[in-house]
């Protein structure tokens, strides 16, 4: 039985020293290789595969992340192999939810095994989708919420907290994020990827070229043709378009 595999890794050693690896056990074939976690969505949307191995710790969407969009997008779920480097105790996690892990650096003869339990479970009528989501509420539970943002400005790198970010923006696919003081590049590759990273509750994809903080928001603007735009509180005082697409999640959120 021949198994189709995506391997997720943002780094290029890893994802090489796994592929070489793999090259050993019979019956594997590497369908493509993603660097981050919205790459790793879009692979598995598109080719399916029977395993996946995922990076734990990757920058904007990490592995977690991943599982919680497949499973909130309804996308029928691989057997997922885990790369991490997680102590002792989410290792442990692990195992009580029968999703199997691989710590780095990896062994030859540990992927060899993790790719027989995979077999073994697509032979089996069981899902792993229940175990997953398990997984992931646990894990939640230990990881403490990422509550800053890295922003590269004018060739220093500073760390800002998440509430004084006011928007974001990405043009020619550099993102800028602006605060009431400054504004700085961050190293995302999307705004999807940033939006995944920040606090759902207070941030919103109000375009497809802007996601903004709701609690900044100083102004909603009535524009042309019913639309509005969002004049925001940095020094600026920018004025954001809101995509007719959003118009009626704007009118949900402040009772419009």
């Amino acid at each position: 039985m021949s198994l189709s595999a995506v391997i997720v890794d943002d780094e290029q050693l890893a994802r090489d020293e796994l592929a070489y690896l793999l090259k050993s056990v019979d019956g594997v074939d590497i369908v493509a290789q993603g660097k981050n976690g919205v790459e790793a969505v879009n692979l598995i949307k598109e080719h399916a595969p029977d395993l996946v191995f995922l990076d734990v710790q990757m920058p904007g969407l990490d592995g977690f992340g991943v599982i919680k969009k497949l499973l909130d997008k309804k996308v029928s779920m691989p057997q997922i192999i885990f790369a991490t480097a997680f102590d002792q105790y989410a290792v442990k996690a692990f195992e009580v939810n029968a999703v199997d892990y691989l710590l780095k650096p990896f062994d030859k003869k540990r992927v060899a095994q993790s790719v027989q339990k995979a077999r073994q479970r697509i032979q089996s009528p069981a899902t792993p989708t229940d175990k997953l989501e398990t997984l992931v509420r646990m894990l939640e539970q230990q990881r403490p919420s990422a509550s800053k943002v890295l922003l590269k400005a004018a060739g220093r790198l500073f760390l800002v907290d998440q509430k004084d970010i006011c928007y974001a923006s990405i043009e020619d696919g550099v993102i800028t994020v602006f605060t009431a003081q400054m504004e700085g590049q961050s190293n995302c590759r999307t705004l999807e990827e940033l939006l995944d990273s920040l606090d759902p509750n207070h941030f919103w994809r109000a375009h497809r070229s802007y996601l903004v903080n709701i609690n900044r928001i100083k102004e909603v603007v009535p524009w042309f043709k019913s639309s509005y735009q969002l004049r925001m509180d940095d020094k600026k005082q920018s004025e954001i378009p809101v995509s007719r697409a959003q118009t009626k999640r704007l009118r949900e959120l402040f009772g419009l």
